[in-house]
């Protein structure tokens, strides 16, 4: 309970002040926020969906953006494996790099 009291933005320790029991305060705080899952997803997905390797300049800025798209698919239970993030990043390649994208293909990575 002082966890969860710890941790509940200021605003809001208020409103759930005279819950006592930490199972009544976590679904209460789950009712409120349980519907954010599906806004967070739709917008992940949607950037997923929108995700290019020829968009950034550099691999580092590429892989910020996918880990952050990933982790907020996997909050959402969305499960995105290795062979995932390969295929997708396989398949962004520009088209003048495909060469490229085949020897990829061909080494038979299995770890992203």
């Amino acid at each position: 309970l002082i966890f969860l009291r710890h941790h509940i933005d200021n605003g809001m320790k208020y409103e759930y002040l005279t819950i006592e029991n930490p199972l009544e305060l976590w679904q209460k705080l789950n009712d409120r926020f349980e519907h954010l899952k599906a806004v967070v997803l739709s917008k992940a997905l949607n950037d997923w969906s929108q995700l290019r390797f020829q968009d950034f300049k550099t691999d580092s800025e590429y892989n910020s953006t996918l880990f952050k798209i990933v982790s907020q698919l996997n909050m959402c239970l969305e499960v995105i494996t290795e062979d995932i993030l390969l295929k997708k990043t396989y398949r962004t390649f520009h088209a003048s790099n495909v060469l490229l994208q085949q020897q990829y293909r061909l080494h038979g990575f299995k770890k992203y």
